[in-house]
């Protein structure tokens, strides 16, 4: 028997791959592994939301819901962009499901056919390249560059754009490397993006995780003519520590919705109403550590930028949002003709620091390592002495 082509499409992500590996050297050697792998606040959830979990549990709310969401959840995410993107939303239009990997899988399927055309960040999530391949659709890589910040470009996204292009995908902020993309260069990208029929899939999951006082978050589909085009998604996993929870959300037009409800239908079902019950405490409650979280964030990337930029072979540009440092370590692989991949090897079973090599985002990730830094200040200081005592050993520059 043979397993299909297609699922060769769908790699896995290197997060949690590092992290299984991180675990069994913790089992094997005893000794404690700083975990800068994972992009997963070390909080947890606020206490409110955990408490409105519980009262639904009591409640019986344990059946089976709409494929769509819940009418009261799905109303809590229209308010709440209304609020934060200035967008008018009908609930009927917002789509809800078992975490944002499903809304990037359901977009794709939902929009692609075989030979068409996606054009993606790079470095970049992963899991959009494998969505993309998974629907039979080709990848085009947009290259992000640290020298203008990590920007995409109308100019550079219009290069790319063919007769074959059906979907753009747009991260703000953005992961693996921080960057922001300001509204000046949303709307220049938006008008690039009117004259074609491509449909857009903004990934907005780190809205609210900017430190920069200069940026602020802003949607492509605030901007008009865009909306109604584009798949704006979002969920609860970073902003309130409830990655283990599988809640996403995304406002889709209304001429998409069915066609993108049926594939959730036919995926998941539905999402459980006890966690929407608990997103609707996290949307519209009084969660004070939710800022508490956001200022931990902040102190910790000026932390990190700090010790990072004081190892020889090592830099990195501040990051303006989300919580990943993404470090440049090209005159290291250089000097020593080695790749990231084994630097972030070394770092793991020589120093017990677990990051991510660059490549896995992109080709464009090469020369870098990803360090998340949403672990305790601690954690950073020990993990990034630990890598500084290793390359000053082991690759001095």
């Amino acid at each position: 028997m043979k397993i299909s082509e297609r699922t060769k499409h769908a790699k896995a992500e290197g997060a949690f791959e590092v992290l299984a590996k991180a675990q069994e050297i913790e089992r094997r050697t005893g000794k404690k592994v700083v975990h800068m792998e994972i992009g997963e606040p070390d909080f947890p959830t606020p206490q409110g939301i955990i408490d409105a979990c519980k009262k639904a549990l009591d409640d019986g709310k344990t059946h089976y819901t709409p494929a769509g969401g819940i009418p009261e959840f799905r109303t809590a995410v229209a308010k709440h962009l209304k609020k934060t993107r200035g967008i008018d939303v009908d609930p009927e239009n917002v789509l809800v499901t078992s975490g944002g990997k499903l809304l990037i899988y359901s977009t794709c399927v939902a929009f692609i056919e075989p030979g068409d055309e996606c054009i993606v960040p790079d470095p970049g999530y992963p899991p959009y390249q494998s969505a993309v391949g998974l629907a039979g659709g080709i990848s085009i890589p947009l290259p992000l560059n640290e020298e203008n910040g990590y920007q995409l470009t109308a100019e550079g996204l219009e290069k790319l754009i063919t007769p074959k292009t059906k979907l753009i995908i747009i991260n703000t902020p953005q992961n693996p490397t921080g960057g922001v993309l300001s509204r000046n260069e949303l709307e220049k990208i938006a008008e690039v993006i009117k004259k074609t029929n491509a449909v857009v899939f903004s990934d907005e999951i780190y809205s609210d995780l900017i430190y920069s006082n200069e940026d602020k978050h802003f949607s492509i589909a605030s901007i008009p003519g865009m909306l109604e085009r584009t798949i704006l998604m979002d969920g609860m996993s970073k902003t309130y520590s409830m990655t283990g929870w599988r809640l996403g959300y995304a406002a889709v037009p209304a001429k998409f919705y069915n066609s993108m409800k049926k594939i959730v239908n036919n995926t998941v079902s539905c999402c459980p109403a006890f966690t929407q019950i608990a997103g609707i405490a996290a949307l519209e409650g009084d969660n004070p550590e939710v800022h508490q979280m956001w200022k931990h964030f902040s102190e910790r990337c000026d932390l990190i930028y700090k010790l990072v930029n004081d190892i020889p072979g090592m830099s990195m540009i501040k990051p303006k949002g989300a919580f990943y440092a993404f470090v440049n370590v090209k005159p290291i692989l250089e000097k020593y003709s080695i790749t990231s991949a084994s630097l972030a090897q070394a770092f793991l079973e020589k120093a017990y620091v677990a990051c991510l090599s660059g490549s896995i985002f992109g080709s464009q990730g090469d020369n870098y390592v990803r360090f998340s830094y949403a672990t305790s200040k601690e954690d950073i200081k020990l993990g990034m002495d630990r890598i500084k005592e290793l390359v000053t050993k082991e690759y001095p520059i």
